[in-house]
């Protein structure tokens, strides 16, 4: 595959213990899907921010976007979600 995905976990800042959750579960499915030749960039954003906000209007934390789309809010995605969101990002 060879494709790179980007992975942004949404959330205050400093982090809330639901927020290093999602990051802790992004981190494993990255790790996973290296192995299969999918390289992921991963960060964080504060949900604060107005550029953050305006970009991607979200409004509840912990929110994951993948390559720049929303895909969970307000809930702590399974390491096991976060690879299936990624395989299909990298598709």
């Amino acid at each position: 595959m060879g494709k790179k995905v980007k992975v942004e976990v949404i959330g205050p800042n400093p982090s809330c213990p639901r927020c290093t959750a999602v990051y802790r579960n992004a981190e494993k499915a990255a790790s996973t899907l290296k192995a299969e030749g999918i390289d992921t960039e991963l960060g964080k954003l504060d949900i604060m921010s107005k550029d953050v906000i305006s970009k991607y209007g979200v409004l509840m934390s912990p929110a994951l976007a993948v390559d720049g789309k929303v895909r969970t809010m307000g809930r702590i995605p399974n390491a096991l979600e976060i690879e299936k969101l990624l395989r299909e990002a990298a598709k």
